[in-house]
């Protein structure tokens, strides 16, 4: 792509700042030659190399290296030519050799002159592409060298792109600048690029608006005096014409009333300054009035924003030069302090992460959610119509393990988009009963209490959940009471100061899960304030009018424990409706009414799977409902042994993934037999009571397990009766003597029945005659 020269009125904007053109100003009278000044001799015209002081200096040893550009061939070519190692000086005829600046080696290896500045150029160019070590160096002096190099520059430019040179020619001009006027408002930058724009593009000579120039005839008529240019010559110091030149212009527009605003009479210092120079006017408008505008901006007034485009243009420069560079840095800033933070927060770890094997089943949409979400809405607040602000609450759920609690507000909090902090209940203890994390028993509890503490201190958008309560105190869910009620308050601890943590108005929740039955075996009790105040939920119960829907959960979410079911897990539901009343043997059900086009095999195999998989549901539906009702039942009314096998969705997936298509029934009952026999080892002594009411529910006791199952539930009945092992021997003494006073009390009751009774005396027999 080709670059374009800018324009005059795009050089025009860089006019606004009187510091920058003053320094220009020198600039430029370095560069001007004034009339009748002969051109320097080259070294071939002269017989004897000039002298110099120990003063003089090149203006840069490094100026115009490996200068690019393709015009001017033959220069190159010689340039090519040449193969001495080293750098090598090329310079144009009136440009004096450059000799070593003080306490220093020879910049160069040679010197060679070309027939221009174009041709020292190139030639330099062309020298330093023949070898790697070679470097081709391109002096050029004030004047017209220097204006020609950087017109040669600016066409290798506009041909093939911006050559390194002509940025080392900016870099130079920007230094001199800059050692000119340290103090100079203006950047030596902008003061750099815009001189190299004068020198390359436009007309000879520097652009002046016709508002300035107007100025500076009237004020050249009007003080047609010696006395203001005897002042101006006398003094030598740029600053101080400026501040003169500035005060005569100043106080002639004010008192002539002549409308010039501070671009135009920085322009017109700078012209005065230097009247020699050639100028060539543009009237190119600089300023615009944008309407319509509907801002708090303070410098848009009545939805006007005046813009003068140099100063709009020297604003955005600085802010470029200044502001982007800072924000940037604060940005980096701010990212690793982010970073940190949230590695010493552990945000990762709040994110909600949801399983592959999550199933929104018919359950989840019918029953949970709507649950769930009336729960949340009274916490986190609802918006629309009826937005209000959360106003209390707390959901418990309560199930057996495996019912997907967790995933379920996994899930949740996935779709609400809110910091899932979860914590251990078992991780707590039972010693943990404050929410100062330095009480904490050891360290993983205190790392509990600390996220207790993260969650109430983050407050918006955040949903505390504790899982397994079972395994914690009541004492410490006391705590959260508070957030039940309309002051929403928790007393707590953060960063080793008390803290009271206000949630009211905040999108704050706080969910618990737990199984009714502890580590040990017994009930568990949740404190009764807090329950009267929570919603409770049972996700292992079937509420009532949903049977249907929560057996058929059971199976939803054992599809993708199967390979063979499977992809079912992808596919419309209504598919799998019907091919459970396939495998049902529903009379209604006709398989050429499924979405999917099922090859004859496959949906033999679905079928044979499914089968299998309905018969297997039976049996863990069973055990699911007599857990929950031994879980109900206190200890002083059970006349069995508690029963502590499980029917949850993960014994589910568990047999779904051993069942296989070409199994028999026999097969299938091994495989749900073997399940829950590998089980039942976990409870020890309470292994052979659990396995007989298994098969009681199942239907498969014999004679002899009948029997067994008797004498267990007698013994059972008989401990509790006579106190269990672990009361004392008086207690089991007392107990003892009250079963016998009851067993005595029987017996009374059952003579006294017998002898209130009327007795019914036979009547003797019929007298025949003949008897004597």
């Amino acid at each position: 792509m080709t670059a374009h020269a800018p324009g005059p009125a795009a050089r025009l904007p860089l006019r606004a700042a009187a510091a920058l053109l003053a320094a220009l100003a020198a600039v430029l009278l370095a560069l001007g030659s004034a009339p009748g000044t002969a051109p320097v001799p080259s070294a071939t015209e002269t017989s004897a190399a000039p002298a110099y002081s120990s003063t003089t200096q090149p203006r840069s040893d490094e100026a115009y290296v490996a200068a690019r550009t393709v015009l001017a061939r033959p220069e190159r070519d010689a340039g090519e030519r040449d193969t001495a190692g080293g750098p090598l000086l090329f310079t144009p005829p009136y440009t004096p050799r450059v000799p070593p600046r003080p306490a220093r080696p020879a910049p160069a290896a040679g010197h060679t002159l070309a027939r221009h500045v174009e041709g020292a150029s190139h030639m330099a160019e062309g020298y330093t592409r023949t070898h790697p070590g070679n470097i081709g160096v391109c002096v050029g002096t004030s004047g017209p060298a220097g204006t020609d190099m950087a017109r040669s520059l600016a066409r290798v430019r506009d041909a093939f792109g911006a050559p390194p040179a002509l940025d080392a020619l900016r870099d130079e001009l920007a230094r001199a600048v800059g050692e000119r006027d340290p103090d100079a408002a203006a950047r030596p930058q902008a003061c750099a690029a815009y001189l190299l724009d004068e020198l390359t593009t436009g007309p000879d000579g520097f652009v002046i608006s016709a508002r300035a120039r107007t100025l500076l005839d009237k004020f050249r008529r009007t003080v047609a005096g010696e006395a203001y240019d005897e002042d101006l010559t006398a003094l030598a110091d740029l600053g101080a014409r400026r501040q003169l030149v500035e005060a005569w212009l100043t106080a002639y527009a004010r008192a002539a009333g002549e409308e010039a605003d501070a671009g135009d009479l920085a322009e017109a210092v700078a012209a005065e300054q230097c009247p020699d120079v050639p100028r060539y006017e543009s009237d190119a408008p600089l300023t615009v009035t944008v309407e319509g505008l509907v801002s708090a901006h303070p410098r848009i007034t009545d939805r006007r924003l005046a813009l003068r485009l140099d100063e709009f243009l020297a604003r955005t420069d600085a802010f470029r030069a200044r502001e982007v560079p800072a924000f940037r840095a604060f940005q980096r800033r701010r990212a690793a302090l982010v970073t940190a933070e949230r590695a010493r927060l552990r945000l990762d770890d709040h994110r909600p992460r949801v399983t592959a094997a999550f199933v929104r089943n018919r359950l989840v949409d019918e029953v949970y959610l709507p649950l769930i979400g009336d729960s949340l809405a009274k916490q986190l607040g609802t918006t629309g119509e009826s937005a209000r602000t959360g106003a209390g609450g707390l959901l418990l759920l309560l199930s057996p393990p495996g019912y997907g609690k967790t995933t379920l507000m996994e899930y949740v909090a996935h779709r609400l988009g809110l910091v899932l902090v979860r914590v251990s209940g078992p991780a707590l203890g039972h010693g943990v009963t404050s929410l100062d994390p330095a009480e904490a028993p050891n360290a993983t509890a205190r790392q509990e209490v600390e996220k207790i503490n993260f969650a109430l201190a983050a407050g918006g958008n955040t949903l505390l959940h504790l899982d397994d309560i079972q395994h914690t105190s009541p004492e410490l869910l006391q705590k959260f009471i508070p957030l039940c009620d309309a002051t929403r308050r928790v007393e707590g601890v953060w960063q080793g100061e008390p803290r009271t943590y206000d949630l009211r108005g905040k999108r704050f929740a706080v969910c618990m899960a737990g199984n009714p039955y502890t580590e040990s075996g017994e009930v568990f009790r949740v404190p009764d304030m807090l329950a009267n105040r929570a919603d409770v939920w049972n996700l292992g119960d079937v509420l009532t009018g949903k049977e249907d829907v929560f057996a058929l959960s059971f199976v939803e979410n054992a599809l993708t424990a199967n390979p063979v079911l499977a992809p079912l897990a992808g596919r419309d539901r209504a598919d799998l409706d019907l091919l459970i009343r396939l495998a049902s043997d529903d009379p209604t059900a006709r398989p050429d009414r499924l979405l999917h086009p099922y090859a004859p095999t496959e949906l033999d195999r679905v079928r044979a799977v499914l089968r299998h998989l309905l018969t297997a549901r039976r049996t863990v539906l069973a055990v699911n409902a007599a857990y929950i009702a031994s879980a109900a039942r206190s200890d002083d009314a059970r006349t069995e042994p508690p029963f502590l096998l499980q029917g949850s969705y993960r014994n589910m997936n568990k047999i779904a993934q051993r069942i296989q298509p070409v199994m028999n029934d026999a097969e299938l009952s091994a495989v749900v037999e073997d399940h829950y026999t590998a089980e039942a080892q976990t409870l020890t002594t309470g292994a052979e009571a659990n396995l007989l009411k298994l098969a009681e529910l199942r239907g498969t006791l014999t004679a002899e397990q009948a029997a067994r199952w008797a004498e267990v539930k007698a013994a059972h009945v008989r401990t509790l009766t006579l106190g269990g092992p672990d009361d004392d021997a008086l207690t089991r003494a007392v107990s003892a003597l009250a079963l016998l006073g009851d067993r005595i009390a029987a017996v009374e009751s059952a003579i006294t029945r017998a002898t209130a009774a009327p007795r019914h005396v036979p009547a003797p027999p019929p007298r025949q005659e003949g008897d004597g």
